[in-house]
């Protein structure tokens, strides 16, 4: 707090200049990257000196002073030399192209404004629009089954057609199956990174955390050049969290991050689903249990989650129907496609539905995949997309 006149003034962080001047950004990345400095202590030290640039230039002993803060934090700051490594920071974003956004700038999200431990700032690859405020968390286990997978999938594809962003964290299993639905469908994803947004986790996901910021954004309140650590990752699901207005659990373990991120989202006041999964599949047991404490809705459908998040269902999704055969299929792939419907089938089954021999129809297959028109499970089953 400040004294004006008398009064005591709270400076709220979302309150702060929304100049974009350089000094006070460079000031925030500083406080961000100093010892002991988390996201809540940014908040107090504003609140206390109405600036991050006035933090630097606070003696010792007002530091800590501030509540929540201590002595020894308030020496880590004072002895932190942070010019060169902050000097890094935006070498290292012009290099990938990501851009900051604070948390007073207009374009912060703002349902991430009103979690209780909200980020001091983002980097940001790709971009957010407004349309990103009517979005769903769609969260599950890295360790995902086809069942799951194609569960997430086809939420999240459903979801993007109604015109929500689907929100997830780029890991294995249900968020890959998520950001992959909600792109072939052609709709805008966002993902929330446990490192920094020049470090893509895991690795072999580049060419989807690519697809991702041509349809959407890779966010993070780490500092660029973060590893991808363990501890990063549950505190990173409150940010996917309250970037939503519910958060769709597809399949989890009785443990783990999902679960997690669920009791984030009811701490939020978001809206909590989930699919329930066969009762002798360990991955769905998390699922499961959450539907029978009452702690998520049961969700069949996109439209069962729609009328969970109070959205009226008009119609049918704003998209052509995948039943109808694409017109530029030569006679082969139409032979194949038209062999297949949304229910997964084994190529041996669909060798004897089209005549083909198995080379000849997983050339083609392969082809149509390509062109997303369908999509394979394990096993060499094949189903059509959407």
């Amino acid at each position: 707090m400040e004294e004006q006149d008398g009064m005591e003034r709270v400076v709220d962080l979302f309150e702060q200049d929304s100049s974009g001047d350089r000094e006070e950004r460079e000031a925030l990345v500083a406080l961000s990257m100093a010892p002991g400095v988390g996201p809540g202590r940014i908040r107090a030290l504003l609140a206390r000196f109405g600036s991050a640039a006035a933090v630097w230039q606070a003696p010792v002993g007002a530091l800590a002073a501030v509540p929540g803060l201590g002595p020894q934090t308030a020496a880590a700051i004072a002895a932190f030399d942070g010019h060169e490594a902050v000097t890094e920071q935006f070498r290292r974003a012009d290099r990938v192209g990501a851009t900051l956004l604070t948390a007073w700038d207009p374009s912060f999200p703002a349902l991430l404004r009103e979690i209780y431990d909200p980020p001091a700032l983002l980097w940001v690859r790709g971009r957010l629009t407004e349309a990103d405020a009517r979005a769903v968390a769609i969260v599950g286990t890295r360790r995902a089954t086809e069942y799951g997978r194609r569960a997430a999938y086809d939420f999240a594809a459903g979801l993007a057609r109604h015109g929500f962003t689907i929100v997830s964290g780029l890991a294995h299993g249900i968020d890959a199956a998520a950001h992959r639905g909600a792109l072939e469908a052609g709709g805008r994803t966002l993902a929330v990174l446990g490192s920094g947004v020049d470090r893509i986790y895991p690795a072999r996901h580049q060419r989807l955390a690519e697809a991702i910021m041509a349809q959407g954004a890779l966010l993070s309140e780490y500092a660029l050049g973060t590893a991808p650590d363990a501890p990063n990752f549950p505190r990173r699901n409150r940010i996917i969290s309250g970037l939503a207005m519910g958060v769709l659990v597809v399949e989890a373990f009785e443990k783990g991050g999902a679960l997690i991120t669920a009791r984030l989202a009811i701490e939020q006041n978001r809206d909590v689903c989930a699919v329930p999964g066969p009762i002798h599949s360990p991955a769905s047991a998390g699922c499961n249990r959450l539907i029978q404490r009452g702690h998520a809705r049961l969700v069949l459908t996109v439209e069962d989650v729609l009328e969970e998040l109070g959205v009226p269902v008009i119609g049918e999704e704003s998209r052509p129907s995948v039943s109808a055969t694409p017109p530029d299929l030569d006679p082969i792939e139409r032979q194949l496609y038209e062999a297949l419907d949304t229910s997964p089938v084994h190529i041996d089954t669909l060798c004897l539905r089209t005549g083909l021999d198995v080379s000849t129809a997983l050339v083609y297959l392969l082809n149509l995949e390509f062109r997303g028109l369908i999509r394979q499970m394990a096993g060499k089953q094949f189903f059509r997309a959407g």
